[in-house]
């Protein structure tokens, strides 16, 4: 009798369910990386926009979630380094604005960021993939 009633928990997914009140085992970390026309986020035109589950295991519609972890891992809350355009590349010097942000919950903590390419090459040549959505 006791194997049948595991059986059927088992079947409805009544064991898998987490009590209510339980913490994690994992500091959350979940972002919204997008992409903005413009020289400012909240007043530009929103090219493309993805979501970046970190933990318990990387996750999210980012077209390469393991690899942004692990740069966010790698680089903590100093993005900036991502930004940095690779050494192969050369960008004109047009002026057409491009932000990109990635504001969520980074192991825990609040995290915001924004930076602003001075055109579209400056983002297709930075070194992240984080960005590269």
């Amino acid at each position: 009798m006791a194997l049948t009633a595991l059986t059927a928990l088992a079947g409805t997914g009544a064991a898998d369910a987490a009590p209510t009140g339980t913490q994690s085992l994992y500091a959350p970390s979940a972002l919204v990386v997008s992409v903005t026309a413009g020289q400012n986020a909240a007043d530009g035109t929103v090219l493309r926009a993805v979501t970046l589950v970190c933990a318990p295991r990387p996750g999210g519609t980012h077209p390469s979630p393991a690899a942004a972890c692990a740069e966010l891992k790698a680089n903590g809350r100093s993005l900036d380094a991502l930004a940095a355009p690779r050494p192969d590349t050369a960008c004109t010097r047009e002026w057409n604005p491009v932000t990109v942000t990635a504001d969520g919950v980074w192991q825990g903590r609040r995290m915001t960021y924004t930076y602003t390419f001075g055109n579209p090459c400056g983002l297709r040549s930075s070194t992240g993939v984080l960005f590269g959505i």
